[in-house]
């Protein structure tokens, strides 16, 4: 058997849990990691506000429940993009990059998967682009001074739903601090849409790819789907191609959504991941 590592994504967990229950939530339904999330809401967007000592405390105390955290999902860049023609807004977008890799540093986090937006809430345009491609610079030269790696996923709109196109950034950058953290779900629907091969589009990112989400979506849908529901990500493949590519670290993104057994669903979650890999593996 392969050495890997299934993280579960923070938000499988009803919101309003401790930290130590998320984590121990984590560990009981088999997972192996936990992956924090950092996204657009004044929450999980303060937590960037903790001390240097809560930070590193956080990072003791997931290890110590046996549920370390190695990768931090930040998605707050949707509201506060790095290409946004607003000044203020690229000033907060860059104040969120460095406060985010001083907390990888201190709680021992070594991946931060980057949302792959110039902008969001905005129309992009020639100039979008190229503020985040100046931006994206100045956060991978800050992460590798950390030895933090930044990693983009592969997102739901056109400016980068393909590894192809997050592979113009990482090599137009340069920088080995910075590669890609494919969601194959959406990647799938990206395949769908543009006539691709999905695992053909992963290879892109051959030697550049640090994790892989694991994701069940549908054509237009992108999230709020259990595993084995009726979506069409090709896991067993997918999963083949980056264990291929040196891939060992995956993680199941999910959400909780109401009226659900949570722990139920989390732990068959687990169980449908693990037994895809093991195919994968042994393919």
């Amino acid at each position: 058997m392969m050495e890997y590592t299934l993280a579960l994504y923070e938000k499988a967990i009803p919101s309003g849990k401790s930290f130590e229950e998320m984590f121990m939530i984590t560990k009981e339904c088999g997972f192996d990691r936990f992956e924090i999330s950092i996204d657009e809401t004044k929450a999980r967007l303060s937590r960037l506000n903790m001390t240097p000592e809560e930070q590193c405390a956080l990072g003791e105390l997931a290890r110590k429940c046996g549920t370390p955290i190695r990768t931090m999902c930040l998605s707050g860049h949707r509201k506060y993009p790095f290409g946004s023609k607003d000044p203020e807004v690229r000033r907060r977008s860059m104040e969120i990059m460095y406060k985010a890799v001083d907390f990888c540093v201190n709680a021992g986090i070594s991946i931060i998967q980057l949302a792959g937006y110039d902008v969001y809430y905005e129309k992009g345009d020639e100039e979008t682009e190229r503020m985040f491609a100046e931006n994206l610079q100045k956060a991978a030269d800050y992460a590798g001074s950390k030895g933090v790696v930044l990693a983009f996923e592969t997102m739901e709109t056109p400016f980068m739903d393909t590894v192809e196109k997050a592979m113009r950034y990482v090599n137009q950058g340069g920088s080995p601090w910075l590669g890609v953290y494919p969601d194959i779900g959406n990647l799938k629907n990206a395949a769908v849409l543009y006539g691709l091969d999905v695992t053909e589009d992963m290879e892109k990112g051959r030697g550049h790819t640090f994790a892989v989400h694991l994701k069940e979506t549908q054509p237009g849908i992108y999230r709020d789907m259990n595993y084995g529901t009726g979506g069409h990500t090709e896991y067993v493949p997918c999963i083949r191609k980056a264990l291929d590519m040196g891939v060992r670290m995956f993680t199941g993104e999910f959400w909780y959504q109401d009226g659900q057994d949570y722990m139920k669903v989390i732990r068959e979650s687990n169980d449908f991941l693990r037994a895809r890999i093991e195919e994968a593996e042994n393919a």
